[in-house]
């Protein structure tokens, strides 16, 4: 039993070896039509075409003048007239009408409109440089009260901010009280030649304190009542909030010296940056608006007021300055802030979406559709890109209105454009006597 069996066995595994090789010998004698490439461009049947010249199944650039074997050993497929590309060799690639669906090749219309483009960045909120204030003394003396205590403090225009005892202020002040004295007693005896003179000193002592910023509600006070000051009182020239303090009370201070730093803060400055290539979409007076983290769902609307002439060279972008108003001081500096710009508008500019471009080194390309499945290469110039999500770009040269390009496959058509390309050069050297003849 068991040989019978052993024996049958081997007999079934010899009818299919049997088979395998009979098959074989078929599929040598008889190949299977070669697949239809993406250059097949026709239904017809073969028999009614002409062959214009053979390739390698395993390498199309591997070319023959007449049937064969290829270097690896396997029978060339011919193609025939009609499937090739256009004999001119600039890349047109024809695919079999039926095929385009298959290949999922979609198409979009190259428009002419108005372009623009959204910019989001960062920027940080600082103070409104034209708006920067200092307050000095411009003599030497001593801080007998300080009114003002603390950074942060708000003052406004004309606040006493602190009294200085200066002794030079003092016999200066009592200078002038001579002066004016002077000045009234001559003018009410009458004498013409002397009232000249004393006009003269009078104004020079007047303009001395008028140097040091002395008030005229004090020099007023000084002519009205007859009395020198011990102190005078030193006022806020502007509107805004101390970021600086260096007086102290009791402390002496010289000439010259820094006392406070005013800030008005009813506006303010954002520095944002923003990349190289979205510079050509900024300019003076656009609007912007900006939000923050600390505030939301607030938007505060302001403009671009200065566009930095350099790159900086650490974080390559350019700095732009925006200006807000900040009535109520909501904005203060040292904030992050998130921008939002919309770039200037480009009127009656081409535009095709971003993804019908194929990039290739130096070179930017896009596949026109010409109809029955006939797909032409030609190379653009690009500008800007915008639009909506920044999807679109626009096209400076290369295509018009109105036509037709791929937005999906095309980098199958790119590389059968190539493949098409090679091949023709190949042709050319046949027809010079560069081909080999089939093995």
């Amino acid at each position: 039993m068991k040989t019978s069996r052993a024996f049958w066995s081997i007999l079934v595994l010899a009818m299919v070896a049997a088979g395998g090789f009979f098959a074989g010998q078929r599929l040598a004698t008889n190949p299977p039509a070669a697949e239809t490439d993406v250059s097949a461009g026709s239904d017809t049947d073969d028999s009614d075409r002409k062959i214009l010249y053979w390739r390698a199944p395993m390498n199309p650039t591997e070319i023959y003048d007449n049937p064969g074997e290829s270097s690896m050993g396997m029978d060339l497929v011919p193609v025939y007239e009609g499937g090739a590309s256009s004999s001119d060799g600039s890349g047109t690639v024809l695919i079999d009408p039926s095929a385009v669906q298959n290949m999922g090749i979609r198409t979009a219309t190259v428009v002419e409109k108005d372009f623009s483009r959204i910019i989001r960045t960062f920027g940080e909120v600082q103070y409104d440089e034209e708006k920067l204030f200092l307050v000095n003394a411009k003599i030497s003396g001593w801080i007998e009260k300080l009114y003002i205590n603390f950074v942060g403090a708000e003052v406004s225009e004309g606040d006493p901010l602190l009294e200085i005892y200066s002794p030079e202020l003092v016999s200066t002040q009592e200078e002038y009280l001579l002066a004016y004295r002077n000045h009234a007693k001559i003018l009410q005896e009458d004498f013409p030649v002397a009232f000249e003179d004393a006009e003269k000193l009078l104004a020079s002592a007047k303009r001395r304190l008028e140097y040091w910023d002395i008030p005229q509600s004090v020099i007023r006070k000084l002519e009205t009542t007859g009395t020198v000051s011990k102190t005078i009182i030193l006022l806020a020239p502007k509107t805004g909030i101390v970021v600086e303090k260096k007086a102290i009370e009791g402390g002496f201070i010289s000439a010259g010296m820094d006392l406070f730093q005013i800030a008005d803060l009813r506006t303010v400055w954002v520095h944002a940056s923003f990349y190289d290539n979205e510079v050509p979409w900024i300019s003076v007076g656009q609007s912007v608006e900006m939000e923050l983290s600390y505030l939301p769902g607030e938007t505060y609307s302001g403009r671009v007021s200065y566009i930095y002439p350099f790159l900086r060279e650490k974080a390559r972008d350019v700095h732009v300055r925006l200006i807000f108003s900040n009535p109520n001081l909501d904005l203060k500096p040292g904030m992050y802030a998130n921008i939002r710009l919309r770039g200037k508008t480009i009127p009656n500019a081409i535009v095709i979406p971003s993804e019908a471009v194929i990039r290739s080194g130096e070179r930017a390309i896009v596949f026109l559709d010409r109809g029955e499945g006939k797909y032409e290469p030609r190379q653009i110039i690009l500008g800007e890109v915008g639009g909506e999500g920044n999807s679109s770009i626009r096209v400076l040269s290369g295509l018009e209105k109105g036509d037709t390009v791929v937005i999906s496959a095309q980098f199958m058509l790119d590389s059968e454009s190539r493949l098409q390309q090679a091949i023709q050069k190949m042709l050319s050297a046949r027809d010079s006597g560069g081909v080999r003849e089939g093995t």
